[in-house]
């Protein structure tokens, strides 16, 4: 299944990271604050426009819809 870019996500949907699609400095930058491959990430908050809350390793971060659309997730349900 191919993946979409977290930023595509809507309000209350879990994902699952793929990849990061950037250069060197966004792709080292992102994984220090936890987006690795293989990470559950929910989206909290996705207006547009405005940035995407997300909730990721127990933490809540707010990233530009720029920088979301380079995390490349596989979307699944929401389990309850």
């Amino acid at each position: 299944m191919m993946g979409v870019p977290l930023a595509m996500l809507s309000t209350n949907e879990e994902a699952v990271i793929i990849t990061l699609a950037g250069g060197k400095g966004l792709v080292r930058r992102l994984s220090e604050m936890g987006f690795t491959h293989g990470t559950k990430v929910k989206v909290l908050h996705s207006g547009n426009p405005g940035p995407v809350l997300v909730s990721i390793r127990g933490s809540r971060v707010a990233l530009g819809r720029g920088v979301a659309m380079k995390i490349i997730v596989n979307p699944r349900e929401a389990s309850s």
